[in-house]
């Protein structure tokens, strides 16, 4: 039997180079591509103070032919942009940021794992004024950075069907700043997530506040049977994935009825009798769930595996993202 070289977890590698660019006096530098290396900071910068800070996460795909191709990029960058508003931080100009992520891409090429690895890139932007004092004005100096990571199938050891707390009382985060992409919102959702871990053994925690079913700390979760598809409409207390929008792009076309509705937790619990539930996200494209864990009791996600329908929608993306299904909604741009 073969054994399978360990690979390292998933974001915690970076390639050689990362590029940087730097907002001071209303502009923005040019772009620098320099090795990737501790950065120098104030201890009075206003990201480590104030949070201002947001983030993206997508991946480029290495095809059978040696071709590049990096996945929804435009559609991310928005979303950086989006976030920025919300945080006043400076928007990134959408061709240089382009422009910053091919370049890391061509000059790390060599960093991009064949298939089912990918290249993993991380976009951040961050508030740099030093003024510990600056609680209620947003930062004048800030720094985006595009770093890059090999990782590789984030169920390397196989597809396992998820335990998820469902959790009625607590919100992820602000109401108004749920579709920020930002770490505040990451960090208040990691002591319920470790709680939950320790009590109940779960692997995640979907928050539905008021009894609405929204998403949990690092994923959009979505209800699946056949011919149709559940999921939360879209508000400011909760994050717009990018792999949610492509899944329910491509359940329309294998013919579900994608709904975007409210939902609450008597409906999931019943749809999951004999219905599916699957996180997605740009790590684990989508993750079936077999366990959902409500007022102590366990509700088992019809047999309790992963579902079919979860792994022929998380086949069909996964094949267009790594060239081996037509890409009719042009979602992937070649590098090189």
């Amino acid at each position: 039997m073969t054994v399978q070289p360990q690979r390292p977890a998933f974001g915690s590698v970076l390639t050689s180079h990362m590029a940087a660019a730097f907002f001071k006096n209303g502009q923005w530098s040019d772009t620098e591509i320099k090795p990737v290396a501790p950065i120098e900071l104030s201890p009075g910068a206003h990201v480590l103070h104030y949070a201002s800070s947001c983030f993206e996460g997508f991946k480029a795909f290495r095809h059978a032919d040696g071709s590049v191709h990096v996945f929804r990029m435009d559609r991310h960058i928005e979303r950086l942009r989006q976030s920025a508003r919300a945080l006043v931080l400076p928007e990134p100009d959408p061709k240089q940021l382009a422009d910053m992520v091919r370049a890391v891409i061509s000059r790390c090429r060599d960093a991009v794992p064949e298939t089912p690895g990918a290249l993993y890139l991380r976009p951040i932007l961050f508030g740099t004024t030093s003024n510990i004092g600056a609680a209620a004005t947003p930062t004048s100096e800030s720094t985006l950075l595009v770093l890059a990571s090999p990782v590789w199938d984030y169920f390397a050891g196989g597809m396992k069907p998820l335990r998820i707390l469902v959790d009625a009382e607590h919100t992820r985060s602000a109401a108004q700043f749920g579709m920020v992409k930002t770490g505040g919102n990451y960090a208040a959702a990691l002591g319920p997530t470790l709680a939950a871990r320790a009590k109940y053994q779960v692997d995640q925690v979907l928050f539905c506040p008021g009894g609405e079913v929204q998403e949990t700390g690092a994923a959009n979760f979505l209800l699946v049977r056949d011919g149709r598809l559940l999921t939360r409409s879209l508000d400011a207390s909760f994050l717009h994935g990018v792999t949610r929008d492509s899944v329910l792009q491509l359940a329309r076309d294998m013919g579900y009825e994608v709904v975007e509705r409210v939902f609450d937790v008597p409906e999931m619990l019943d749809w999951v009798k004999t219905g599916e539930a699957t996180l997605s996200g740009t790590a684990a494209v989508l993750a079936g769930v077999g366990t959902l864990i409500y007022l102590g009791a366990e509700h088992r996600v019809a047999d309790g595996e992963v579902g079919p329908l979860t792994r022929a929608l998380r086949t069909r993306l996964i094949g267009i993202q790594q060239g081996e299904v037509p890409d009719s909604h042009g979602w992937l741009e070649r590098v090189y």
